[in-house]
């Protein structure tokens, strides 16, 4: 980008009377004060300003490099809303960057700090922007990402501390989340602005973005019967690929032993699933094919171009939600534009046309199973495999890991534990346990194992079970283990360096105040994994009981700790995995570098914001041709290790605009866009490497 037009971008971002420089590296004073953590600095004549400098940082490969401003005391930053850095990619390759303020200087990344992060693409100059109070937070306006402000300024997905105490703030840092290869960023104007986002009028009658344009935007009502008529004869000029038995099998490849159920075998050192027919099968899946996909109305109205009126018959699209985690409300009025636009493309009774088409399509672009959270009613086609879905609910008793995302785990110690697991398992195991057409059973999601960080975070679960009183199940179990290997508490106090009475005294709770080491780190250790296998256990068992003839393809991991994937390893017959990164990335599931197990990914995604979205979801991409590649790579790279053996897509439609009711993300990670039409170059992606999947992984 020329400076002059940086100068413009700057200018829009912030007029001079309300912004406040913090860095500009126009002295040699400023860059020396900075702090370096495998970063290179040097001083360019490359800044926003036309003859200034800017600051160029040269990222090593390694653990969170970063170049970091910290307050010789700390700074009032209140009165302004966000910071503001022109940021520019002088590289070939795309570069991942985040931004971090702190308020306390024993901020750890997720307590007193805030961060956002950003993408920048090979050549690519922005205005990256921080939002820094809960005023101009994205999720104060129920959604993650938020439409474009102008051209250039790009508002960081961010996370972590919304009240930042303003008064007080003690650093900033620019790092990069552990980088595979050496990386840089050009740096300048950094800086503090008022800013905040206009959302009037940005959704239109068809919840997409209504003040922009791109390719394959829907314009008219009308733009519905032409559509769907070409992508009927599409589909049926491309029913299926070849060489594939009734279950999506592959038929050149040598037969197996046939069961008449989904199984799993390793053959010439790679591991497969394999048909009831004998074929062997890699699984390439599709999730949430359903119609859940509400976003909330409630204090927003004004985002809206369009609402129904009342007696209107598209208002029985709308809802409630009643269980708004994260958002601007917590209950309130929802409106389902996706499923509103089914029914302008399909008529009144839009639901099952709706599902027949997902099933051709499927079956047209090489997938060959539903995956985890689609609607039950697909699993009645008996034309694509499914995977069952269960969670467990109820009343039983939870642990923390510290870092509870979700919710906290389950002490499956409890009996209650068990009886909730028998309850929800038994609920759909009548419909599935005697269908040949059901791969498997997903059982809970990214539960949380561990949090992020030392050894009291990665033994979380463990250390919680120690610190629960006589009351909690799991403490109880501890305490019997401990009292069968010490046999004597004045053994166990030895080994601890601890100075308990008896055992009673050990049922009471208990917070080891040092890092953990020697034996009390072996037991708490010891104890992490024994709990995971205790909660896989159960599953396994209440589910052959209620189902003997399916796969447990395990918990669908997110936070993991070797204790507990290994214990999964263990019990489970597949060993499950939502892993986002561009391509299988096993230095995030160590574990599955060592395992002999077949293993799969339950979720991956990446998303562009050159369709009219306003966040790219956990991967992102410059624009769907760059989608579309990566698409073939990430799978090619799975079907290319000997462990694993599937992977399954995230989701099959675009999140709502204006952000999922429930938590407020709204991605662009669809197969599909919210007026029902197909991204073209995923459908070509997908066809060309799931044609070439079976050859390529059976050599």
């Amino acid at each position: 980008m020329k400076p002059i037009l940086f100068w413009l971008i700057y200018a829009i971002a912030a007029a001079p009377d309300e912004s406040r420089m913090l860095n500009s590296f126009e002295s040699n004073a400023e860059v020396t004060a900075l702090h370096r953590n495998n970063v290179r600095l040097e001083v360019v004549a490359d800044g926003a300003t036309e003859g200034r400098r800017a600051l160029r940082v040269d990222f090593a490969e390694g653990e969170w490099p970063n170049v970091q401003w910290i307050g010789a005391k700390p700074e009032d930053w209140s009165g302004f809303e966000a910071l503001a850095l022109d940021v520019r990619n002088p590289g070939p390759e795309p570069v991942e960057f985040s931004i971090r303020v702190d308020d306390d200087p024993l901020a750890d990344g997720v307590k007193n700090c805030r961060t956002g992060s950003g993408r920048l693409s090979a050549g690519e100059s922005v205005c990256a922007v921080l939002p820094l109070t809960e005023q101009t937070d994205p999720m104060k306006f129920g959604m993650r990402g938020l439409p474009p402000a102008a051209a250039g300024l790009r508002v960081l997905s961010t996370y972590g501390n919304t009240r930042l105490e303003l008064k007080h703030i003690v650093a900033w840092q620019l790092f990069m989340n552990r980088p595979k290869q050496p990386a840089s960023i050009i740096l300048d104007n950094v800086r503090l602005i008022q800013w905040k986002p206009a959302l009037d009028g940005i959704v239109d009658e068809f919840g997409q973005y209504a003040k922009a344009d791109w390719p394959g935007k829907l314009n008219n009502v009308t733009e519905f019967a032409t559509r769907r008529a070409a992508e009927e004869a599409d589909l049926k000029a491309h029913p299926t690929l070849p060489d594939r038995d009734q279950y999506g099998g592959y038929t050149k490849a040598a037969a197996q032993k046939a069961t008449g159920f989904f199984r799993t075998e390793k053959i010439n050192g790679k591991w497969w699933l394999v048909t009831p027919e004998g074929h062997v099968f890699f699984s390439t899946g599709m999730d949430c094919i359903n119609l859940s996909h509400d976003t909330v109305i409630t204090g927003r109205e004004a985002m809206f171009t369009w609402l129904p009126h009342e007696g209107d018959p598209l208002a029985r699209h709308a809802g409630r939600a009643d269980n708004i985690i994260r958002g601007p409300v917590k209950r309130g009025q929802t409106f389902n534009f996706f499923d509103c636009n089914l029914e302008r493309k399909f008529g009144h009774d839009c639901e099952q046309a709706y599902y027949d088409e997902a099933v051709e399509r499927l079956r047209s672009w090489g997938f060959n199973t539903v995956a985890n959270w689609s609607d039950q009613r697909l699993y009645a086609h008996a034309r694509v495999p499914y995977t069952a879905t269960a969670g467990v609910w109820g009343g039983h008793k939870r642990l923390s890991a510290g870092e509870d995302y979700w919710g906290e785990m389950h002490d499956p110690y409890d009996p209650a534990f068990r009886t909730d697991a028998a309850a929800a398992i038994r609920s759909l195991a009548s419909r599935v346990k005697d269908d040949p057409w059901c791969v498997g059973w997903f059982v809970d999601n990214e539960l949380s194992w561990g949090g992020w960080g030392d050894d009291k975070a990665r033994y979380g679960l463990a250390l919680s079970a120690l610190a629960g009183g006589a009351a909690c199940p799991a403490k109880k179990a501890l305490v019997e283990r401990l009292k069968t290997k010490y046999e004597k508490i004045e053994r166990l106090n030895e080994a601890w360096c601890t100075k308990f009475g008896d055992w009673a005294a050990l049922q009471k709770p208990y917070k080891p105040s040092d890092a953990l080491s020697g034996a009390l780190k072996t037991d708490v250790a010891d104890f992490a994994k024994e709990l995971a296998r205790q909660y896989f256990r159960v599953i396994r068992e209440e589910l052959r009981q209620a189902d003997p003839n399916h796969l447990y393809l395990g918990c669908r991991f997110a936070w993991h700790t070797p204790e507990a994937v290994t214990a999964s390893a263990e019990i489970c017959d597949v060993v499950s995995i939502n892993m986002y990164a561009p391509r299988l990335d096993l230095d995030k599931f160590l574990p599955a570098k060592t395992l002999d197990k077949p293993c799969m990914i339950g979720e991956f995604h990446f998303g562009a914001l050159d369709r009219g979205m306003f966040h790219t979801g956990l991967v992102s991409t410059p624009d769907q041709k760059a989608r579309a590649a990566m698409y073939i790579d990430y799978l090619r790279s799975v079907a290319d290790h000997p462990n694993f053996v599937g992977c399954h897509w995230f989701q099959y439609v675009d999140e709502p605009l204006t952000g999922r009711s429930y938590d407020g993300e709204n991605y662009e990670i669809g197969f599909v866009n919210v007026t029902d039409t197909p991204y073209p170059e995923m459908v070509e992606a997908a066809r060309a490497v799931h044609g070439e999947t079976y050859a390529r992984r059976w050599r």
